[in-house]
């Protein structure tokens, strides 16, 4: 006899938990499959935190290098990667550790193991061991994630070669290292290494690093890397990679005309992007439909064309934790009958290099593609008092604005710092903020999180720590 559930979450991902959790807080019976004993998916084991947790060690590195220009000198740092790797474990631990409680408490269901669709209203579990159970639900929540993209150049059998995953392992640092793509990830994990100490270059297929995030956002990280990092190559694609006795020979050539280059490095990192975990789980037995790159179609409910089952995260094309989250409490609601959908204003994103970029709403890179009538007010962090005892007066923050109505419709952040400033960018956002409403909000002085009221004045012209030409 097959058990019973009322829902099954097949991943315990931001997505996957949230959505068990909140199910679970709504009366409902819920069962947790994951391949993991407790949950937190990639974001917690192979992705957000701890490369969280050795940005916040490289970013004190740096800190300590620089302290030398206001008279302070630690000396040369001493790494010790052991103790290092302790500290990424302790962390992921005691994060685990916390949400296998919550699941506890919760009454919520765990099943180890890999979870297979075997109709619409049933599944099979299989576990490390051999082991199979079969498992019949009246929903579903399919949140299996993501997994990195590995190119065909790189098949070549080398641990030189890593991922995402596998830099986080944190098993060396290599003298040179290449990081092929400049995206989030890679630029995250290559400031690690660099700060750790590698020589590190960075090729990018596109012409800038962090494509679709706004220019002027990007120039203020892309200066610093440029300081820290080797090289950068931008419009550039790799195109063969062999092991020699120097370590890998890789070959890079522009992507307009120009001239191939190859240098020998003794790492290479891998990010170019993850593919949706949409194989061998069964969706053949369903009526779920994926799109051409192989993602889930959901409606604005997160179910899917069968109406019994709901996708959320990585697996439908949301790529950040925040966004599975709150999808996943959406389709909990629905499941339990609540009058709910996901239609968010401003899903905030964030660089957490140093310095760090974040935005929320409409960039202006998106308001250029769909030829939108918006205005720009920037304050230059050059003007802040707080980002100038910091040392760190390169940052801007900046509103776009509709001119008609003057409501804040995307707020750009880039300094350090930047993933907690936007929060309150999302919240204008959300509730349809207008400039006069974030000017006439008093901020603590110094800070930096007066940036955004600054540039609220600065709209009209009427900031007073610089000159900016006045509006009607």
């Amino acid at each position: 006899m097959a058990e019973r559930t009322q829902v099954a979450v097949i991943g315990g991902g931001p997505g996957g938990y949230v959505a068990a959790f909140r199910a679970a807080d709504l009366g409902l019976q819920v069962t947790l499959v994951d391949p993991e004993e407790r949950p937190g998916g990639v974001c917690l084991y192979r992705g957000c935190i701890p490369s969280k947790a050795l940005l916040h060690v490289g970013k004190l590195l740096s800190e300590a290098r620089e302290a030398e220009e206001w008279g302070v000198s630690f000396g040369e740092p001493r790494i010790d990667l052991e103790k290092l790797r302790a500290h990424r474990d302790r962390v992921v631990a005691n994060m685990s550790g916390g949400l296998g409680q919550l699941s506890r408490g919760r009454g919520v269901t765990l099943v180890r193991g890999l979870a297979r669709l075997t109709g619409p209203q049933s599944l099979r579990v299989e576990s490390a061991d051999g082991g199979r159970r079969e498992i019949g639900f009246e929903h579903a929540v399919l949140a299996t994630g993501s997994r990195p993209i590995a190119l065909p150049a790189f098949d070549i059998g080398s641990d030189r070669v890593m991922d995402s995953t596998g830099a986080l392992e944190l098993t060396d640092v290599p003298g040179r290292l290449l990081v092929v793509g400049g995206g989030i990830i890679g630029l995250e994990l290559g400031q690690v290494y660099g700060a750790l100490g590698s020589r590190v270059t960075v090729v990018e297929m596109t012409d800038g690093l962090i494509p679709g995030a706004d220019r002027d956002l990007v120039r203020v990280l892309h200066k610093r890397l440029e300081e820290q990092f080797e090289a950068i190559h931008l419009g550039s694609a790799v195109t063969a990679a062999a092991e020699t006795a120097d370590g890998l020979a890789v070959t890079w050539e522009p992507t307009a005309a120009g001239t191939a280059e190859t240098r020998t490095f003794d790492g290479v990192l891998q990010s170019v992007g993850r593919r949706p975990n949409t194989e061998d789980i069964g969706l053949e037995t369903t009526a779920v439909s994926l799109d051409p790159e192989g993602f889930v179609e959901v409606d604005a409910q997160r179910r899917t064309a069968e109406p019994s089952i709901f996708a959320v995260g990585d697996v439908i094309g949301s790529a950040l934790a925040h966004t599975a989250s709150h999808e996943g409490t959406t389709a909990a609601d629905v499941i339990a009958g609540r009058r709910a959908a996901f239609e968010p204003n401003a899903i905030p994103s964030v660089v957490y290099t140093d310095p760090e970029i974040a935005w929320c709403g409409l960039t202006e890179t998106e308001a250029q593609a769909r030829n939108l009538d918006v205005s720009i007010a920037r304050f230059p962090w050059s003007a802040s008092g707080r980002a100038i005892t910091l040392g760190r007066s390169d940052g801007v923050t900046k509103l776009l604005v509709e001119p008609a109505t003057e409501r804040i419709l995307g707020v750009g952040v880039a300094g350090p710092g930047a993933g907690e400033l936007i929060a309150e960018g999302v919240l204008a956002v959300e509730m349809a903020a207008v400039v006069q409403d974030l000017a006439l909000s008093i901020h603590p002085h110094p800070t930096l999180s007066e940036t955004l009221m600054e540039a609220a004045e600065a709209y009209h012209g009427l900031s007073s720590h610089i000159i900016a030409p006045k509006r009607p």
